[in-house]
């Protein structure tokens, strides 16, 4: 098939980076993410947008959120500059959906259906390495050498509480663009409470079955 254009979406925990990067390998394709696109076109010269700053890496080097209106180029940039993606992190809000379909044609658009009582368990059971950066989980990913495990640590974003609060949030704001999908007929869920080799071979199956 030739290169698709693909848009995943899920709440945080719901697996989206791990089966992006299927994705990317499997059909060739480019993994855009909001972040890396920013990172990419830091310098780009928005003065032209009567911003606050003429260029991104401003907006990050005063820990500012990035306007959408800039992210919305940005991400526009990134897509110009692909024969094939999946969109991971974008659209956030209907606002920035409505300005996806001037960018691009998609040609899936994936849902990965995870409860939130699943969610917060995957999330609060995050730990991190604080010597190396790695992320384990204390169930589905433990470390096998008891020196590593000895030093794990939960991250601050990774408290129940903190973890109910980006998900509220999520619902917010991002619950709104999954029923704008499915109201047109382009949305795919595919169950994510799945192994994730399970949720990959759904995910698989439903691309090629758009093409």
């Amino acid at each position: 098939m030739a290169q698709p254009r693909i848009l995943i979406l899920g709440a945080p925990g719901a697996g989206k980076g791990t089966q992006s990067a299927n994705i990317a390998d499997e059909f060739d394709v480019e993994h855009i993410t909001t972040g890396d696109a920013l990172r990419a076109n830091k310098d780009m010269d928005i003065s032209e947008m009567d911003t606050e700053y003429d260029t991104p890496r401003e907006y990050m080097d005063q820990g500012e959120l990035v306007p959408d209106d800039v992210v919305n180029a940005i991400v526009d940039e990134a897509l110009s500059q692909a024969d094939g993606f999946v969109l991971d992190g974008y659209p956030r809000n209907l606002e920035q959906a409505e300005e996806l379909e001037d960018m691009t044609d998609l040609d899936v658009v994936l849902y990965l259906d995870v409860g939130e009582d699943e969610l917060v368990h995957r999330l609060t059971g995050r730990r991190m390495d604080p010597e190396t950066g790695d992320i384990y989980h204390v169930e589905y990913n433990p470390p096998e050498d008891p020196e590593v495990e000895g030093r794990l640590e939960q991250r601050d974003d990774d408290t129940e509480e903190t973890v109910k609060e980006r998900l509220r949030v999520y619902r917010e704001n991002t619950e709104p663009v999954i029923e704008h999908y499915e109201e047109e007929g382009t949305l795919e869920r595919v169950d994510g409470e799945q192994s994730p080799d399970e949720v990959w071979e759904d995910v698989k199956e439903t691309i090629e079955d758009a093409a």
